[in-house]
């Protein structure tokens, strides 16, 4: 297929942005912005997976940011889509470096499944990030003694130097909340995580002391969902949205399972999950009567 005329493409200003986030990020970005160029023109995705010589499962990866890019490949798409102003290209180009680039957690690779990477680069680049937790206290808020008793009764045959990777891994991720452009983390923790023993008692009495102070922080939210609700809209099981400071870049809900998570950007079905998270936050206790209730159940451990 010929190149479109350069009038036919997309002005400028729809890459502002690009330089924000870490590598998962502005793969997700370039891909966005890659495949509403090539929507915008009406060219199929056969016919531009096949101006790179490229299957059409392997472009519709690019465009979802579930892959690396090459500089040429972006240069042909590029071309084909009629982008020849040279500064929207280069800043197109310049983003496949940084998104090719190795976050901080591959030091740990060793230490996580291959799907929970996306959710380690989401994280970092969050702005704010909701969470409901039913089973266990959200891993950003985790001690490490929690923190290895969570691990090892999901590992239960791993090795010690393996439990204790993946402890300094948990411990990594919560460098976020204290550094200068720390994410707002907004926290709805079920009560049978806080009574659940982990660890024995002295392990839940530092991991309650820990919530207490998580509460205190300007930049944490955390309520509790006490017992007394009784049924709730997330009777499914944890949830965690990811919002972000890039207004391309769409809200993203991440469910964990077993050994795979899922990750939702469709607006129907965010919105679905941040309407059952608001209703979470109403039906919880406040911010303000969750410390003394922690207080409370620290005092019973």
């Amino acid at each position: 297929m010929t190149a479109v005329r350069p009038e036919h493409a997309s002005p400028a200003p729809e890459f502002v942005g690009l330089g924000h986030g870490g590598p998962t990020v502005q793969r997700i970005m370039l891909g966005t912005r890659l495949r509403r160029l090539r929507e915008s023109l009406d060219i199929s995705r056969e016919a531009a997976a096949a101006s790179i010589r490229a299957s059409d499962a392997k472009l519709c990866r690019m465009e979802l940011g579930r892959v690396g890019f090459k500089v040429r490949d972006v240069a042909d798409l590029l071309t084909l889509y009629g982008v020849q102003d040279p500064d929207v290209r280069q800043e197109l180009l310049d983003s496949v470096r940084r998104a090719n680039a190795p976050g901080w957690w591959r030091a740990y690779g060793d230490a996580f499944p291959s799907w929970f990477e996306q959710h380690l680069g989401l994280e970092e680049a969050a702005s704010l990030i909701r969470t409901y937790e039913v089973q266990f206290v959200p891993g950003l808020l985790q001690t490490p003694a929690y923190a290895e008793a969570v691990i090892r009764l999901g590992h239960g045959v791993t090795t010690a130097e393996a439990v204790q990777r993946r402890v300094e891994l948990r411990m990594t991720r919560q460098a976020l909340l204290s550094r200068p452009d720390s994410p707002k983390l907004w926290v709805v923790v079920d009560e049978a995580a806080l009574r659940r023993p982990l660890g024995g008692a002295e392990v839940m009495r530092e991991q309650l002391k820990r919530l207490v102070e998580a509460a205190a922080l300007p930049n944490v939210t955390l309520q509790v969902l006490p017992f007394h609700v009784g049924g709730h809209a997330a009777a499914g099981g944890p949830i965690t949205v990811l919002r972000f400071p890039v207004p391309d870049l769409p809200d993203i809900v991440y469910l964990e399972q077993l050994s795979s998570a899922l990750y939702l950007d469709k607006p129907e079905e965010v919105d679905h999950y941040l309407a059952v998270m608001d209703r979470l936050s109403l039906v919880a206790l406040s911010a303000a009567d969750s410390v003394p209730f922690l207080e409370q159940v620290l005092a019973e451990t």
